[in-house]
């Protein structure tokens, strides 16, 4: 799915606990360390692999590293996140210095007017008044559509719902138009609705929060608490409309292809049409309305409220987003709620990591080109196809193997595996940027720009075939996906190095790092959304009655384990939104360890049990895959993950594997009972 993410939602560094030291770190920039695969010094002896296998892997590491005042988690892919950034605040400043070329004058002109904070002192609100204005302008509620309209296109500014294009799920090749729930600024819907102390507390903090930008803005005590009362009753009413996360997991809770028309029978209080003939996309005959409840929600707020309290909503949301690059009066406001009160991050980010993580974000692939060309060797990217073939044919002997399903869905699942692609490191053909303006003294308007740029690329697509060679992540990214729509495994180049591979270790310490990254992404396509997709990206049903109930079964297995997990007290995993992650990472492991066992019975000999650095190639797998995950949390972090992220922490994504895959308590001595090797394993792939 493309629906476009608004400035707001592009870098949460948004913030009031109201802190004096959260004024934005001009901390001189240093080269963090080389990293390194299989770290023996993270290592903590004292304790039990078989009773806690991420303390004994990690315990060293976490002593040893406590999490920077400027970050909420920190583990190994933070690390190797923070020397990427590094390497490409190098490129950028360079290039805003003195820049070689038409492409390098413009990333690097984005990137100095983002690093000129003393011009945003000066400037205050008003890069932002034109849009302010524009709201305050709005006289009738006939005119919301065509101002929304301009507002989302134009000024990048989210607010009710969002609007863009995404694949049709019924028909993988062609782009359709999707309008989806949207307009809330608090991580989810419960964040609204949960009537238990800890809501109710950051909801006041977050009236407060409010009603502080709005008098920063110019409004009297009396003026902001009224137009905080307006935000928080219409977020709160949407929220009420919003379909939980859990339910959207689900394709068919997200996919209703509609007629236009039945926008108008929705939500006849909002003018349509008009909204359509404000956005760059072609005269629409259907779209998917993907939360139709929302818009039902969203009718009645627009009935109910005044036109003065849809106003203060706009203008919230207008201030909201933009208050990272203003003045650092505004900044420090903002990460004073976003980041210290809801996640608790002590100081705010240096203001040369969000400027490099910003204009890789608006200019991505322009700024990867140089990237790449100092950080990623052709050789990595061989090496890396090597390993991707050698998982395909693992999880291919894995799937023939599997005792609960029929062959009848075995050959289906072979089929889609077969068809799998893959994109490694970089686009073949970089996206071309030479529309965009881009002005040395103007961030806001670059910030603006961008986004209308990045708007009216995505709703182009529409009524368009696919581009299947086009990434939805940048060259620089510690990260790596799979597309159920395309049916393909993306890797980008920033993930592709130490910890996570490493041509200098032995083939043990890949497979169990990257290797495992590998195995986890080709799992996707058959975890509890992806197998709901056939080999070309469609939604459609290619299990027999039998194997699909026993599938669900043994993921109904994980749901349960996952669900005891508690990473802070009083706060437990939900298995359910974790569930497609937590099946990848089980089933990626045990692929990755297969693939290995086939390179080292290839090698012969003792190349099974012969030691190295004092552990077994089955040892050092398992140990290399468990580091990658080393990592601690800020505990209100680890609150809002827990309701918001579909990723498990590192802890249980360590121990809630390794407990359910035999081979491991095989490695490492363990006997059946002990927590690491439980009577009753959840085995899926």
């Amino acid at each position: 799915m493309h629906i476009r993410h608004v400035v707001s939602a592009l870098l949460l560094s948004s913030g009031v606990a109201f802190a004096q030291n959260a004024s934005p770190s001009n901390a001189v920039p240093v080269e963090p360390k080389p990293l390194h695969s299989f770290d023996l010094g993270a290592i903590d002896k004292t304790a039990d692999p078989c009773t806690d296998f991420f303390a004994y892997a990690c315990g060293n590491w976490r002593k040893n590293n406590p999490i920077p005042s400027d970050q909420v988690r920190w583990g190994r892919f933070n690390e190797l996140s923070e020397r990427n950034r590094y390497l490409l605040y190098v490129d950028l400043k360079k290039a805003a210095d003195d820049p070689s070329s038409a492409l390098q004058r413009q990333y690097g002109n984005y990137f100095a007017a983002c690093m000129n904070s003393d011009l945003a002192d000066q400037l205050g609100e008003k890069p932002i008044l034109p849009v302010l204005a524009r709201i305050d302008a709005l006289s009738s509620k006939q005119e919301l559509a065509p101002l929304l309209a301009r507002l989302q296109s134009q000024d990048g500014v989210g607010a009710f719902f969002n609007f863009g294009s995404e694949q049709d799920q019924k028909d993988s090749q062609r782009q359709i138009p999707a309008v989806y729930q949207g307009g809330l600024s608090l991580p989810d819907r419960d964040y609204y609705l949960l009537d238990d102390p800890r809501m109710s507390k950051i909801r006041e903090q977050y009236k407060q929060y409010v009603v502080a930008l709005f008098k920063l803005a110019g409004d009297n005590d009396d003026k902001a608490a009224g137009e905080a009362d307006s935000v928080l009753a219409i977020e709160t009413a949407l929220a009420k409309g919003s379909t939980p996360r859990v339910d959207l997991r689900d394709p068919a809770k997200r996919y209703h292809l509609l007629p236009v028309s039945d926008l108008k029978t929705l939500a006849p209080d909002f003018d349509w049409s008009a909204y359509l003939s404000g956005i760059p996309t072609p005269q629409l005959q259907e779209l998917n309305i993907a939360t139709p409840d929302f818009f039902k929600t969203m009718n009645g707020v627009l009935a109910q409220q005044s036109i003065d309290g849809i106003k203060s909503y706009l203008r919230f949301h207008a201030l909201n987003g933009a208050a990272p690059w203003l003045s650092s009066s505004y900044v420090d406001l903002n990460f004073g709620f976003f980041q210290q009160v809801l996640q608790g991050q002590a100081t705010q980010t240096a203001r040369w990591k969000r400027c490099t993580t910003l204009t890789d974000r608006a200019l991505g692939e322009a700024v990867g080109q140089d990237w790449v060309r100092q950080n990623f060797p052709p050789e990595a990217k061989a090496n890396m196809e090597k390993l991707v073939a050698a998982l395909e044919q693992a999880l291919a002997e894995d799937i023939q193997s599997l005792p609960w399903m029929t062959a009848d869905t075995k050959k289906q699942a072979e089929i889609k595996l077969q068809a799998f692609r893959q994109k490694i490191g970089y686009p073949d053909m970089w996206r071309d940027y030479s529309a965009l303006e881009v002005k040395r003294d103007d961030l806001i308007g670059n910030i603006e720009r961008a986004s209308a740029f990045d708007y009216a690329y995505d709703l182009h697509k529409i009524g368009r075939p696919v581009d299947e060679k086009e990434w939805s992540m940048t060259p620089p990214t510690v990260n790596a996906y799979y597309s159920d729509s395309n049916n393909d495994i993306n890797f980008p180049a920033g993930i592709l190095q130490p910890p996570f591979y490493d041509d200098k270790k032995d083939p043990a310490v890949n497979f169990g790092a990257i290797g495992v990254v590998i195995g986890h992404e080709m799992t996707h396509g058959f975890d509890d959304q992806g197998s709901k997709y056939d080999l070309h990206g469609n939604v459609k049903n290619w299990w027999t009655p039998s194997d699909l109930s026993a599938f669900n079964e043994r993921t109904g297995c994980e749901v349960n384990e996952y669900n005891n997990f508690e990473p802070v007290p009083g706060q437990k995993l939900n298995g359910k939104l974790t569930l497609g992650e937590n099946t990848a990472d089980n089933g990626g492991i045990r692929i990755a360890y297969q693939a290995l066992m086939t390179v080292l019975a290839k090698e012969g000999g003792d190349a099974k049990t012969e030691k190295l650095d004092g552990y077994t190639p089955s040892q050092r797998f398992f140990i290399s895959f468990a580091q990658v995950w080393c990592e601690s949390r800020r505990e209100e972090y680890s609150r809002v993950s827990a309701r918001t992220d579909p990723h498990s922490p590192g802890q249980f994504r360590v121990d809630g594997v390794v407990q359910n895959f035999d081979e491991f308590g095989k490695a490492f001595g363990c006997k059946k009972g002990q927590p690491m090797m439980p009577d009753h394993p959840c085995v899926v792939w």
